[in-house]
């Protein structure tokens, strides 16, 4: 299928009848001569953003490096600065907005560099909520079922990952406990490379992606947290640099995985893969993006495609992660999408783009 088919199955996907939108929800646009394709936004800096939280087509939150967060409510036409104070020798790596004004970021790192903020009143103030006081923890993504219940992970301590919960929006955390985490393998690891190592479908359904260690894997639970089962996937590991970076389930049953090898040099077989059992099996792409991969996201209203984001470009399926193609060369570390056809990806040198 050559890259003007597939421009032309995602225009379709993209204007197929909305019969799941919510009321007030923009109109499908129309198809006329010009395909979807990424319209780069103006930022306003160089920072790299491998935190989104897309809300609609008019507003978004972008979060990443040097502490910075960026809002806009029109569009990307215009970014307001809304970087908690004092961040700047903070990562962000991940956000998750409830809409344009209350929003939950996590800071990376090691020890105490791991934290969560909250925001209620659009960043003009911000909270901090979790700081890290564990030297063997370091967060790698959080998400949330709902408004008030979420999750954030962290990478191993003591032989299993640590789950962070919350009840109250994001205003405060606990950790689970971690007996109903499986044991992790030598040198298992999750990405914090675009805020999808850790996603939600659902009321109660999580999965958890790793790498690094003999097997790429993906963890599930299906009680928000407090028991998990580990499945092997066909995404090559056994290296630091390897493994399943994002994750993105439509429904409860139907998921995508998609990573590889971030490094430059190396090259990334088998980096997409598919399930259709709540992420009990997985099978390797019968034509998986020719690169590494560090976002994904289900197109809403489709039910089969998703776009897939990395370093060397965006690779689109229609039939449901089987099988990809690329149609577009930018680089962007991570892409989401909203119920109005609202989907945006963002990356390195302040790279912010909407599908237009």
């Amino acid at each position: 299928m050559s890259v003007g088919v597939c421009a032309a199955a995602l225009a379709a996907a993209l204007t197929a009848p909305a019969e799941a939108a919510p009321a007030g929800a923009a109109p499908a646009p129309t198809t006329g001569k010009q395909t979807p394709h990424w319209q780069l936004k103006d930022s306003g800096t160089d920072v790299r953003f491998r935190g989104l939280a897309a809300v609609s087509r008019r507003a978004a939150w972008v979060a990443g490096s040097k502490g910075t967060v960026l809002r806009t409510t029109d569009g990307g036409a215009h970014w307001r600065n809304v970087s908690p104070p004092g961040a700047a020798e903070l990562e962000f790596r991940d956000i998750e907005a409830f809409d344009a004004r209350r929003a939950v970021v996590l800071a990376i790192g090691e020890g105490e560099a791991s934290r969560v903020l909250r925001t209620d009143d659009g960043g003009a103030t911000w909270t901090e909520s979790f700081r890290n006081t564990d030297a063997k923890a370091f967060y790698d993504c959080l998400t949330f079922f709902d408004r008030r219940h979420g999750l954030a992970m962290s990478d191993p301590v003591d032989g299993t990952f640590r789950i962070l919960s919350t009840s109250d929006g994001g205003r405060s955390w606990k950790v689970l406990p971690g007996a109903g985490m499986p044991a992790a393998q030598d040198g298992e690891a999750g990405f914090a490379a675009g805020g999808q190592c850790l996603v939600t479908s659902g009321p109660r359904d999580a999965w958890l992606a790793t790498g690094g260690g003999a097997h790429a894997r993906v963890l599930h639970s299906a009680d928000r947290g407090l028991t998990w089962t580990a499945a092997d996937t066909p995404i090559p590991a056994a290296d630091p640099a390897r493994g399943v970076f994002a994750l993105a389930f439509r429904d409860r049953t139907h998921g995508i995985a998609v990573g590889g090898d971030y490094r430059a040099d190396q090259a990334s077989p088998r980096a997409a893969a598919v399930s259709g059992d709540a992420g009990r099996t997985w099978t390797t792409a019968a034509q998986p993006p020719p690169a590494y991969r560090s976002g994904v996201t289900w197109l809403p209203h489709t039910g089969s495609a998703a776009l897939a984001v990395g370093p060397t470009g965006t690779d689109l399926t229609t039939d449901g992660g089987r099988t990809w193609k690329t149609v577009d060369t930018g680089s962007y570390d991570t892409v989401d999408c909203t119920p109005d056809r609202g989907c945006w990806a963002s990356g390195e040198k302040g790279r912010v783009a909407r599908l237009e």
